[in-house]
């Protein structure tokens, strides 16, 4: 136990007030998206984990707001990722599956994408962990980080490999790194904070997206950061808790280095994870938690999509905060181009909407334009799609041969089918679903109608645009 004393020392940088220190002056926000890997919605303790230690991200929970209603953009990775820097639902921006090494699906220039905007605005932009958001990753065919305005990075096209411990595969700014020594959350935030402190453009504010692989499989988890579970006996266990843990940690890593660069009052930090838990749950080192809601990874019910949300802006964002107004990982677009000034494209749909006076306080609801709406082809069950409306959500196949119908408000483990209770509301609901789907379809790419659903095809066919 002894080892874990640095946290000690974490949670204490995290609980001393913000004003401690004259903080660095910027004309406008700075920006922090850290995004986990397949973090279910039950994983951390303060979202009621019983057992895994998350003190960092507990502390920072209780400096901010949580949400209990926060959604990824869809049940797998790529989508969720390309949601978030679009503000566009995936099928919409064409990235509507996760993304083989060699697929010909990737994130089009043609989208306009946050840091792209960003930059243009005056900002210093990084990205650094996962990426993927192409198949032909450090490829000129198709565009990388760079090409979608980041000024520097470090990532992989998908997970960490072979594992999180010393990985191999990572690229910076276009330039293989090699092997590296440590486990990967810890080294992304240890590039992150090297990046602040010794890379930045000081003159500028800056977007920092911090996209950890923990706790993707493979799981490799540091030795220390199982101690905490070493009276489970099962192996498997203390490695899927550790890894979170070790997540955990990491993120404490760069909650302390931003404030001793004293920028913890001009940064909007948002933490959430791309979807669900992997795996059954009970097998192997997929033990992530949903905290009961129904469905994990890869499904349309609440465990697929529903995920850990909470953002931190002292002076802006109330401390101790609970929201359960329905959040979806799209409107991380144009909230952040709320709080930086900067004007959002008017040449296309945006699904997301500015949620930051809901994030603040200021507001119980979202006057969405767009409907919260998710489709994954690859999903079990042939259930596909799913659309929300207040505290009502269906789930449909893509052909509607099937339809279920759940009050959020009343079972949001989604136990039991309201369609034979309610058909007029099931009717009404899936006739929006209908007519969303169509219009959504209508505007993206057919990479969905050739490709098979795990988005494989031939290289040779990747374009740039």
């Amino acid at each position: 136990m002894a080892r874990l004393l640095h946290y000690g020392f974490v949670l204490a940088a995290l609980a001393a007030p913000s004003g401690a220190r004259a903080q660095e002056p910027a004309a406008k926000p700075n920006v922090v998206i850290f995004l986990a890997d397949d973090l279910g919605w039950g994983d951390l303790a303060c979202y009621g984990h019983p057992t895994i230690r998350t003190p960092n991200l507990d502390a920072f929970a209780k400096e901010g707001v949580r949400l209990t209603q926060c959604y990824s953009a869809s049940a797998v990775c790529s989508p969720s990722r390309s949601a978030i820097l679009t503000g566009r639902t995936p099928h919409r921006n064409g990235v509507f599956t996760w993304i083989q090494a060699g697929s010909e699906v990737h994130l089009r220039t043609s989208e306009v994408t946050l840091p792209r905007l960003l930059r243009a605005a005056g900002y210093a932009t990084a990205h650094v962990g996962k990426w993927h958001l192409n198949g032909l990753f450090n490829n000129p065919v198709q565009p990388q980080p760079n090409d979608h305005g980041y000024d520097y990075w470090l990532g992989t096209q998908n997970n960490a490999a072979p594992s999180h411990k010393n990985p191999t595969n990572f690229v910076r700014n276009g330039k293989a790194v090699g092997p590296l020594e440590g486990f990967s959350a810890p080294l992304v935030v240890n590039e992150a904070v090297t990046w602040l402190r010794q890379h930045r453009d000081r003159s500028k504010p800056f977007f920092l997206t911090v996209w950890t692989h923990e706790p993707h499989v493979p799981i490799e988890s540091d030795p220390r950061f199982q101690e905490p579970y070493a009276g489970i006996a099962e192996a498997d266990v203390r490695q899927h808790h550790g890894n979170v843990t070790q997540l955990d940690h990491a993120f404490g890593q760069l909650m302390t280095a931003l404030r001793e660069e004293r920028l913890v009052d001009t940064t909007f930090v948002y933490f959430t994870s791309d979807n669900g838990p992997e795996g059954d749950g009970v097998t192997a080192r997929n033990r992530g938690s949903t905290g009961g809601l129904r469905g994990r990874k890869r499904s349309m019910y609440e465990g697929g999509i529903r995920v850990p949300g909470i953002a931190r802006f002292p002076g802006r964002i109330p401390v101790g905060r609970t929201s359960d107004v329905p959040v979806v990982g799209s409107d991380l677009f144009p909230t952040v181009l709320g709080l930086t000034g900067v004007r959002p494209p008017g040449d296309r749909v945006i699904d997301g909407v500015d949620v930051f006076a809901v994030l603040a306080g200021r507001a119980e609801s979202v006057n969405r334009t767009q409907p919260l709406y998710w489709r994954l082809d690859m999903a079990p069950n042939n259930l596909h799609m799913a659309l929300r409306q207040g505290n009502w959500k269906i789930v449909a196949a893509r052909d509607f041969t099937k339809v279920e119908l759940y009050d959020l408000a009343a079972d949001p483990r989604e136990t039991t089918d309201r369609g034979a209770a309610d058909p007029a509301r099931l009717a009404a609901m899936t006739a929006a679903l209908r007519e969303h789907n169509l219009a959504v379809e209508k505007e993206g790419p057919d990479w969905w109608r050739r490709l098979s659903p795990n988005g494989g095809t031939d290289p040779a066919k990747a374009k740039k645009k």
